[in-house]
């Protein structure tokens, strides 16, 4: 028997998901680097850990109830085991000396019968072999009691071969989707991986501008890559792209030039930062904390403008809807509007039952879309106090969401505006959010999903799962038109201006940059 650490964690860390802790499991994957293990998770069946922890149980109480000389008692005497019981000595020793006083009270009443049986064959001589039957039966159960506990460590082993058969199965099913996905594979040739960072890369963004990706890491750094081949002309967007924030565990938010030098060192908050946004005219940082505020910062002094104090726990998200007005969330379930020199909200969102986990304003900043751990989607709008929309489909938290850069307001008039959710279920879902319904449900990651992007045009979305796996949709059909399997869990996933590459950030300190150009 072996058992490495490695299987141990990936056991509790798979509880812990399937138990919904979804914080706690996140955690505990980057600190036991559950990436970067081995382990096919896909051939993992559901409840692994509790079926051997059962199965661990049942041993120990199959050891508790078979004497020294390897009999079986007939029956429970006393209740079962339970898992703390189980692992205590002193219990167990008290079952099994409470398992030999039964066995010597059994044994006294055998030969007792036996001895009532002797008087009685001894007083009717004619049935003899009708008592031998009536023992053979009383055997029989006691045989048959023993091949029952037999049978069901037989039936168990045959599970377990089931498992695995099932598992080859499976393998053979992931074999053939393999075998499709070859031919939307990304060749290595298309994919560029940057190595530097020596822990988990959480976040990656693009320059706005030009083809320089920044990533943001677990060891305390950040790092710009150039990525540009020559000028890629001019851009529509409104950002200069001249300067980066990074906000950190430390409880400091930065800002840095994009050769590298800090510029402005932005220090309120009491704990670890948690995100952070440019508004769009690049004046304003806003940042949201541990310590359950919210803060807009001048980008240009580094002073903080209003620090907002109005949730009761952790701020999660953060998203501006103008340039001076934005809302946030918590674990506090809140989701609050909030303007800069309003002294209370300007408005106040409630309905979810559990965990805020992300927001975000739509591209006209009419419509507010939040997800939460309670596994809905809902919309929210400024004209009223109830949701517009309460989506339920998922079944496990929500992580993330984005809009698609189309409809009203923005570069791609014409196109019908969209909304993405990734959940921990291992779905990503495309949403009309007009009428209210998913249009498509992209089903072909295997764990959770922790990032969407749409490209600038809205025509394809990006999604990054712990699965390792990179995957570009068509948003009209819902076809997977491009996929990639990296070398860790995938974190982020992020679009360059003009639309022709993915950055990509995943949990084995690696980076991967995918060339979409024919």
């Amino acid at each position: 028997m072996s058992i490495s650490s490695d299987e141990v964690n990936f056991l509790v860390y798979r509880y812990l998901q399937e138990s919904g802790f979804s914080h706690s499991a996140f955690t505990f994957g980057i600190e036991s680097h559950i990436s970067q293990s081995n382990i096919n998770g896909a051939l993992v069946p559901p409840a692994a850990l509790i079926s051997i922890i059962q199965k661990g149980l049942q041993y120990v109480e199959a050891e508790v109830s078979i004497n020294e000389d390897g009999t079986l008692f007939d029956g429970r005497p006393i209740e079962s085991l339970s898992l703390i019981d189980a692992v205590m000595p002193d219990v167990v020793q008290t079952r099994q000396q409470a398992y030999r006083d039964k066995l010597a009270q059994q044994q006294q009443q055998q030969q007792q019968q036996q001895q009532q049986q002797q008087q009685q064959q001894q007083q009717q001589p004619q049935q003899p072999q009708q008592q031998q039957q009536q023992q053979q039966v009383t055997v029989a159960s006691a045989s048959g009691s023993t091949a029952g506990s037999q049978l069901t460590a037989n039936n168990g082993e045959g599970a377990a071969n089931g498992e695995e058969n099932g598992g080859h199965g499976l393998a053979n099913h992931h074999g053939e989707m393999m075998e499709v996905e070859r031919s939307v594979e990304i060749p290595q040739s298309k994919a560029m991986v940057l190595r530097g960072h020596e822990s988990e890369v959480f976040i990656c963004a693009w320059n706005p501008v030009n083809d320089l990706l920044a990533s943001g890491s677990g060891d305390s750094t950040a790092r710009i890559w150039n990525l540009s081949e020559a000028s890629t002309g001019s851009s529509t967007q409104l950002s200069e792209g001249t300067l980066l924030a990074t906000g950190s565990y430390d409880g400091f938010a930065r800002i840095w030039t994009k050769d590298g030098n800090l510029a402005s060192t932005l220090g309120q908050h009491k704990g670890p930062i948690f995100a952070l946004k440019w508004n769009k005219k690049g004046n304003f940082i806003l940042s949201a904390g541990v310590d359950k505020t919210t803060i807009i910062w001048d980008a240009h002094t580094g002073e903080a403008k209003q620090q907002f104090p109005f949730h009761s726990a952790p701020a999660l998200d953060v998203d501006w809807q103008s340039n001076n007005t934005f809302a946030s969330c918590s674990t506090d379930m809140c989701i609050h509007v909030c303007k800069l020199g309003q002294d209370r909200p300007v408005k106040t969102f409630q309905g979810h039952t559990n965990e805020v986990n992300a927001i975000k304003w739509d591209p006209t900043g009419s419509l507010l879309a939040s997800c939460s751990d309670d596994m809905t989607l809902k919309i929210w709008s400024m004209k009223q106090d109830m949701c517009v929309h309460d989506l339920q489909a998922h079944s496990k938290e929500i992580y993330t969401i984005k809009w698609s850069p189309t409809g009203p307001g923005t570069n791609n008039p014409s196109a019908n505006l969209m909304l993405a959710s990734a959940s921990f279920d291992s779905t990503v879902r495309l949403w009309d959010v007009e009428r209210g319904v998913c249009i498509h449900t992209l089903t072909r990651h295997q764990e959770p999903v922790y990032s969407v992007a749409f490209s600038p045009d809205g025509r394809h979305l990006a999604s990054g799962s712990f699965d390792k796996c990179v995957h570009i949709w068509n948003t009209q059909t819902g076809a997977l038109v491009h996929s990639y399997r990296g070398t860790g869990g995938i974190f982020e996933v992020c679009w360059n201006a003009t639309g022709d590459k993915v950055g990509a950030s995943a949990s084995d300190g690696s980076v991967c940059v995918l060339d979409l150009r024919k």
